[in-house]
């Protein structure tokens, strides 16, 4: 009689879909998740491949890449299609259709400035209690990568210099997008699902003058706040290809931000992770080139 060889553990959940799986949060996502030994389907557009994961194409307004790409999953990280001002269109009939092929559990990437029902995302928000019995959204601040790697803001560090914004001396409690993936992976695989909305920040709220003039220091380079007025930041969106109505939407969020909409800080990361968030100069000093 010979015995049989011990089974080798595996994750007892199915595959998770994450949606975005090159972005600056879906990538860390699909990273977090496979170091923990979950199965993970990254889905990008080209199928990129992604360590530790299988690649699947995935387009949100491409539905004839939808089946493939749920196969095998129970649960997805949600990143809305960027740039749209009405992502719900393009989402829900997405989301019934994950639902009806077995997913459980959904992760949506919204935004603190958006609430539930408000624009944009807001009405993904609204909808995702009454599609899954599981689910979770996450509404972190602006992301600390902002400043340093692709955004409009990092481009204009590098070329000018400068951060150009609509919020005056309002303060935002900015957020590593790696607390943001960390607080994902534990939405997406604790045993209980969070069921509500999750308010993300780092450890302080800055002025976009403490932005510049952390940066500066970080790098031996000046770097300035310029002040614009919403219609400047609005019209300089727009110049810059984005669609009229989203460069207004994010203008607009900057508006709040000048009369105190994101002066906070929660301890989100810290409850859900056992870790507390990074601070922005933690950051400067682990990824930007000749940061100190």
């Amino acid at each position: 009689m010979t015995n049989a060889p011990a089974p080798v553990p595996t994750s007892p959940l199915g595959a998770t879909l994450v949606i975005g799986a090159t972005g600056t949060t879906g990538s860390r996502t699909a990273a977090g998740l496979a170091a923990e030994g979950h199965r993970v389907r990254a889905a990008s557009r080209h199928a990129t491949a992604v360590p530790g994961a299988e690649p699947v194409r995935f387009d949100w307004y491409e539905p004839a890449t939808h089946a493939a790409a749920l196969a095998g999953a129970d649960r997805v990280y949600l990143v809305p299609p960027l740039g749209d001002p009405d992502p719900a269109a393009v989402m829900l009939p997405f989301l019934r259709r994950a639902r009806a092929a077995g997913v459980r559990r959904a992760v949506l990437l919204s935004a603190s400035a958006v609430p539930e029902g408000g624009p944009a995302v807001g009405k993904v928000h609204q909808a995702l209690p009454g599609l899954f019995d599981e689910w979770a959204v996450l509404r972190p601040s602006w992301f600390m990568q902002n400043f340093i790697h692709r955004h409009i803001h990092a481009a204009s560090i590098r070329a000018e210099g400068v951060i150009r914004t609509a919020a005056g001396s309002g303060r935002v409690g900015f957020v590593d997008a790696d607390d943001i993936a960390a607080v994902a992976v534990r939405a997406l695989t604790d045993e209980r699902a969070p069921d509500s909305d999750l308010v993300l920040t780092g450890p302080e709220a800055l002025g976009y003058d403490d932005i510049a003039a952390a940066v500066a220091e970080a790098t031996g380079r000046p770097v300035t706040h310029h002040r614009l007025t919403y219609e400047e930041s609005r019209d300089r969106l727009t110049a810059t290809g984005m669609p009229p109505e989203f460069a207004a939407l994010l203008a607009g969020m900057d508006r709040a931000v000048a009369e105190g909409a994101e002066d906070r800080v929660t301890d989100t990361v810290q409850r859900v992770t056992g870790r507390p968030p990074g601070s922005f100069r933690a950051l400067l000093a682990r990824e930007l080139p000749g940061g100190r």
